[in-house]
This record gives C-alpha cells, sequence and structure tokens, in this order.
C-alpha cells in the first residue's frame, strides 16, 4: 500500500476492523515518515444494475450513494463512522434481495429512510433533491409530515 504523503511503497498494518458486511477497515502507518493512515477494503460481488428512472441500466457504484449522503450531511453533526454505517447497510440491503437489478427509486427510498431517522435536515436536503421539489409548497409539505410523525411516535 502506497502512503498518501510520502508515496513510500511500504506500510504496515496497526489495526483492522470488520465494519459491515462487505467492509474491512485498516488502520496503516507508513514505515518511512511514519504518519497513519485508514484504508477500506471491499469485498467484490456479483455486478448489481440499477435500472435508471429513464430506462438505462448502471452498474452500481457504492460511491454514489455515499457521495449524496455526504452531500445532504454536509456541515450536519453526524460522523463519518455514521455515513459509513448507512452506506453499509443501503449495499447490504440491496445486496440482500438476491436480484441483479434494482431500481433507482428503491435506493433512493433506502437512502431517504435512513436520513430520516439520523438527521431531519438532511433528510428534506436529500429528498428535495431526489424528489425534485419545484417550490416552497414541496418544503412546507415535507415538514409537516416530518412534524407530524413526530408528534406520533412522542404520544
Amino acid at each position: 500500500m502506497e502512503c498518501p504523503y510520502c508515496h513510500h511503497i511500504e506500510t504496515k498494518v496497526t489495526d483492522s476492523r470488520d465494519t459491515g458486511s462487505y467492509t474491512i477497515r485498516r488502520r496503516r502507518e507508513c514505515l518511512n515518515c511514519k504518519k497513519r493512515f485508514t484504508t477500506y477494503e471491499y469485498i467484490e460481488m456479483t455486478p448489481v444494475y440499477i435500472i435508471k428512472k429513464d430506462g438505462r441500466r448502471e452498474k452500481f457504484d457504492r460511491s454514489k450513494i455515499k457521495k449524496g449522503i455526504m452531500k445532504a450531511l454536509e456541515k450536519r453533526p453526524v460522523s463519518h463512522e455514521k455515513t459509513e454505517e448507512i452506506v453499509n447497510s443501503i449495499e447490504d440491503k440491496i445486496r440482500r434481495n438476491g436480484k441483479e437489478e434494482i431500481e433507482s427509486s428503491v435506493i433512493g427510498e433506502y437512502v431517504m429512510n435512513s436520513l430520516k431517522e439520523i438527521d431531519q435536515v438532511a433528510y428534506i436536503r436529500f429528498a428535495s433533491v431526489y424528489r425534485s421539489f419545484a417550490d416552497i409548497t414541496f418544503f412546507e409539505k415535507e415538514i409537516k409530515n416530518l412534524t407530524e410523525e413526530k408528534i406520533v411516535e412522542e404520544r
């Protein structure tokens, strides 16, 4: 593994952890500059294809889900570890359904449900892009739904 700081090719693993059913987190230390960094290893699975709204098929790419979630969580008090948990959970749901194809709308719902549980501001951000909110009334409606759900949960 090449050091991202000095580009030396020899590093050692100082800690390994299983962070999900398809991911291993490794802490590494460069043998040259002694700096530490984290890497993630992913098990390569049978390809899953995403069916987009326009009918196109695209190979599943977990980094796209992570990018969307991170954008929604920007400047929100949610840790990187929690973001990884969410992405791992969504990937796990996709892979466990056993199908080689899944509609993008199903993945969007998985993401929205996960965000709704951890950060309602991030949920609204994601939903506004995913559902293409055209004006403020869509925001008001979604916030009203969240507020009503919270009141029902508190009872």
